[in-house]
């Protein structure tokens, strides 16, 4: 699995690839379906508070992206984004990124994107702006 953004130069591209499924906690079960997607193809977005990640799967259970996270109280840090390179282009970084974004607002979260992907991706989807924090002066 390789960063999207910086090619895999990152530090979190070195944590784990992957987490046994048994232990997973499912928030919530999200199916992706649309014409942009290869023959159909659905991902699983799942919140794995032990990892501190959101993580899609492909319908085979492979990992096909994570979106890493560090919680503080009422505050969630979004730190990176990555993409397996055999799903990219297929929707996986804004599916994790609106999973995460669902889910920061039904828990009454303030959102501090770090990472540039979903930084740019809160630009276009104006509908979370609302999570996000002002400045850093909020969260301190």
């Amino acid at each position: 699995m390789r960063c999207s953004r910086c090619g895999g130069a990152c530090p979190a591209r070195r944590r784990g690839d992957d987490f046994p499924r048994t232990q997973q906690r499912h928030f919530r079960i999200r199916r992706l379906r649309g014409p942009w997607l290869d023959g159909g193809v659905s991902f699983t977005v799942t919140d794995v508070p032990e990892r501190e990640r959101f993580e899609a799967r492909d319908e085979a259970g492979a990992l096909a992206g994570r979106l890493t996270y560090q919680l503080t109280g009422a505050i969630v840090v979004y730190t990176h984004t990555e993409v397996d390179p055999q799903f990219e282009g297929q929707g996986v970084g804004s599916a994790l990124a609106r999973a995460a974004m669902d889910d920061a607002r039904a828990k009454g979260r303030t959102v501090v994107p770090i990472c540039p992907f979903l930084s740019g991706w809160l630009d276009e989807h104006r509908e979370y702006e609302t999570l996000v924090a002002r400045s850093t002066r909020k969260i301190k």
